[in-house]
C-alpha cells in the first residue's frame, strides 16, 4: 500500500516495505503553456551525499550528462526534453544494495534547463511529483505530490533517501530555489 505524502513527512523504507533493495524514483510535472513563446525541459537529478552533505566524488552527481554513479547505485534512465505523456516523466534507478558506505543520503532535485532565458518558473508547471516503487514487485510505495505555488522558483529539491539507525528513510522535501542546477551544485560541493 503506497503512503500519501505531506510536504515535510518522513517514512522509514524500512519498516514500511522491509526487504527492499531497488527502488524506482519517478519524477513528473506538466508544463502549463508558457507565454515565453519556447517549450520547457525539466531536468531530474541526484546527488548522493556524506555525512557533511557534500558530493565525494562528481560521479555521484546523477543527471542528463551523468547517468550513473560512482558505485553504480544510482541510475538516471535518461532526458526526457518535452515531458509529454501520463505518469514519470523521468525515473532514477536507485540499488540500496550497491550505495556506497560513505554516501549517508541521496538527494532528489528538479530544475528547469536554461529557466532564466526562456522565463521559466515552477508557478508555470502543474501536477508536480515524486514517487518511490519497489522496483521487484513495481508496488508503489510513497507518493508526495507537489501542491506548492513556486512562482519564481527554477528549481525544486523534491525529496531525500537517508540512512538514520541503519535503515534507509525518505523525506518529502518541496522546498524551491532560486539558483537552478549551479545552485544545487554549489551547496552541494560540485564545481561547476
Amino acid at each position: 500500500m503506497s503512503v500519501d505524502l505531506l510536504r515535510g513527512a518522513r517514512v522509514s523504507l524500512s519498516k514500511g516495505a522491509p526487504g527492499l533493495s531497488k527502488i524506482l524514483v519517478g519524477l513528473g510535472w506538466d508544463a502549463n503553456s508558457s507565454d515565453s513563446g519556447t517549450s520547457f525541459d525539466l531536468d531530474a537529478s541526484a546527488f548522493l551525499l556524506d555525512q557533511n552533505e557534500k558530493v565525494l566524488d562528481e560521479k555521484n552527481f546523477v543527471f542528463f550528462n551523468n547517468l550513473s554513479s560512482k558505485d553504480g547505485s544510482v541510475i538516471h534512465t535518461g532526458d526526457n526534453l518535452t515531458g509529454n505523456g501520463d505518469g514519470d516523466d523521468e525515473t532514477i534507478k536507485v540499488d540500496l544494495t550497491k550505495v556506497s558506505s560513505d554516501v549517508k543520503e541521496i538527494v532528489f532535485v528538479v530544475t528547469i534547463y536554461e529557466a532564466k532565458s526562456r522565463k521559466q518558473n515552477f508557478g508555470m508547471v502543474r501536477n508536480a511529483f515524486i514517487r518511490l516503487v519497489d522496483e521487484n514487485s513495481q508496488k508503489e510505495i510513497a507518493r508526495y505530490d507537489l501542491e506548492e505555488d513556486f512562482s519564481t522558483e527554477t528549481a525544486i529539491l523534491f525529496g531525500r533517501l537517508y540512512l538514520k539507525d541503519g535503515g534507509w528513510n525518505f523525506n518529502a522535501v518541496g522546498t524551491g530555489f532560486n539558483d537552478g542546477l549551479a545552485g544545487f551544485c554549489n551547496k552541494y560541493g560540485i564545481n561547476i
